[in-house]
């Protein structure tokens, strides 16, 4: 099982035709400007953060956060956080080698760093 995190924008109406019985049809598309996958074995790490950071990665929704620009200080402080204290999270390292220390930082780093990018993209975390 794994987390994915989307940055993307505003909601777009598609129109098209149906290649088969040529009828039109609307659809609702998003562009995705950043998407990252990580194991759900990770969690445990945002945990010993702190449970607002487990929230604000696994379940943004519920700390009302939409907009990436709601992230990006909270994701440069747990950044911090983490990499300061190496140890206290490294020993959170899962037995069966899915997801290390070293991915936490990786992801945490790229997704602050989209969401100073894309600081109006909509956050989307998909579990």
């Amino acid at each position: 099982m794994s987390l994915t995190v989307y940055l993307v924008g505003p909601e777009q109406q598609i129109t098209d035709t149906c290649p088969h019985c040529k009828q039109p049809y609307t659809t609702t598309e998003r562009q995705i400007y950043y998407e990252h996958d990580i194991t759900h074995n990770l969690n445990k790490m945002a945990m010993e953060a702190g449970d607002d950071y487990y929230k604000m990665l696994w379940r943004p929704e519920e700390l009302d956060i939409n907009t990436a620009n709601q992230l990006t200080s909270e994701l440069k402080t747990l950044l911090e956080i983490i990499t300061q204290q190496p140890q206290r999270f490294k020993r959170l390292n899962p037995t069966n080698g899915w997801g290390t220390y070293q991915d936490f930082v990786s992801f945490v780093a790229t997704y602050l760093r989209a969401t100073q990018k894309f600081p109006d993209a909509y956050v989307i975390a998909q579990r």
